[in-house]
């Protein structure tokens, strides 16, 4: 069995997403893919995203 991450790159999230990587990182300018910074990375914590999307979108999370 292969356990989930709990965080996505901005590209791998925009795989899921099925999404192009310029607006994922639109999304992420906006402040509508939640995002988190970790020295350089910018990483997509998995729960936030999934809540979001079981959410229908309706909830923009913010920059933590």
């Amino acid at each position: 069995m292969v356990e989930e991450s709990a965080v996505l790159t901005v590209d791998e999230a925009a795989s899921l997403l099925r999404i192009s990587r310029g607006s994922a990182y639109e999304a992420v300018k906006t402040g509508e893919l939640p995002t988190l910074r970790i020295g350089r990375r910018l990483l997509v914590p998995r729960a936030r995203l999934m809540a979001m999307l079981e959410a229908g979108g309706e909830e923009r999370p913010r920059d933590v």
